[in-house]
């Protein structure tokens, strides 16, 4: 299990040249001009994790098999596409088919690089964004709420449960607020059949001049406090380095990095913001053939962890045999955890923790 992430944002303000550094490949073309993303280009790129390094080393594993996520480039939105402007409804069809946006800000000045709205204002141009998706929130809830209203005075139950739901989000979305700020977590999973597109968590990217990249700047510190406000996350990034990084042998990244005063690349700050916005967590399977890693929801009990190498494991799940990572490395493997009472038989009502290493029994 992977994620899905949309990169949205305005024309030019480096969506397409973030993508391309974030999958390495040329596949979205990076133009000085609006809509040069016109069909949403798709990336796979693997989800880098140093502690597989040295799970691999202890299982003599032949090969390590990462997890992977998806980024989704998006074309550029401009006012009025609620209404159809631009490429409006291209850009609002695709932005429902993705786990969580990506919000890329332009925050650098460059003469060269011309800005839709005409000046570089980060907060503007998110809050541009965030108008035209409540605005088509507003339109669907509009549309769909008054038949459902009549269907709960006829003691329609299932539709009495809708409208409960979707009139909080409606007067949020109409005090100019976004849907997610008016579901209840434990109303999560129902808002989801709702399709909205404000109810989707957001992390915002500023996209900064490479010498900004380890800092940030006064537009980034903006970004910073909306984000905070809105309960949002936020990373900091240089497009333009990441678009380097991209190019280097893979030994050479570290020193190139730090030579900048960066500790890792924009590429490993946006995954770990967007596993921590989706609630994602890593498990691993070691063994002579392979040490892989694998993505599930926080909070997902044996069961389903099992299910997502295979549906077999988890119709005919039995129990897993459980080692902390810090356990595994710690005493050398499986075997070494097992005698020193690391090693554990969870059950079924066991919940999956990050890093665990995990051998399923079952049977089918």
């Amino acid at each position: 299990m992977g994620f899905n992430c949309g990169i949205v944002g305005l024309p030019n303000v480096g969506k397409s040249t973030l993508f391309n550094a974030l999958t390495a490949t040329v596949a979205a073309q990076a133009a000085n001009y609006p809509f040069c993303t016109i069909e949403p280009n798709i990336g796979r790129v693997a989800v880098p994790d140093k502690r597989m390094e040295a799970l691999a080393v202890i299982g003599k594993s032949v090969k390590i098999v990462p997890t992977s996520l998806e980024f989704v480039d998006i074309a550029g939105l401009v006012r009025g596409a609620s209404k159809g402007e631009g490429l409006g409804n291209q850009f609002l069809a695709n932005i429902r088919e993705v786990d969580a946006i990506v919000h890329v800000l332009r925050c650098f000045e460059d003469d060269d690089v011309t800005h839709v709205e005409g000046s570089v204002d980060p907060i503007r141009d998110a809050e541009t964004v965030d108008t035209e998706l409540m605005l088509a929130d507003l339109d669907s809830l509009q549309k769909r709420l008054p038949a459902l209203q009549k269907k709960a005075k006829g003691n329609d139950r299932n539709a009495a449960a809708d409208v409960a739901l979707m009139e909080p989000i409606l007067a949020a979305l109409e005090a100019g607020q976004p849907a997610r700020t008016a579901i209840p977590a434990a109303e999560a999973e129902a808002a989801k059949r709702l399709n909205l597109l404000t109810a989707k968590p957001v992390l915002y990217v500023c996209n900064v001049e490479e010498a900004s990249a380890a800092t940030g700047n006064a537009q980034s510190a903006r970004v910073a406090e909306m984000a905070k406000a809105q309960g949002a996350a936020h990373v900091v990034v240089s497009a333009a380095i990441e678009s380097e990084v991209s190019q280097l042998p893979e030994e050479d990244r570290a020193g190139f990095l730090a030579d900048l005063g960066l500790e890792d690349s924009g590429l490993d700050r946006v995954i770990r913001a967007g596993y921590s916005l989706l609630g994602l967590i890593t498990y691993f399977t070691v063994g002579p053939k392979e040490t892989r890693a694998w993505t599930i929801i926080k909070g997902t009990k044996a069961p389903g962890a099992a299910g997502v190498i295979h549906g077999d494991f988890e119709r005919g799940f039995i129990a897993c045999e459980t080692t902390a990572y810090e356990d595994y490395v710690a005493y050398k493997g499986e075997a070494g955890a097992r005698d020193a009472g690391k090693l554990r038989i969870e059950g079924r009502d066991y919940v999956v923790k990050d890093g665990d290493v995990l051998l399923f029994r079952f049977n089918v």
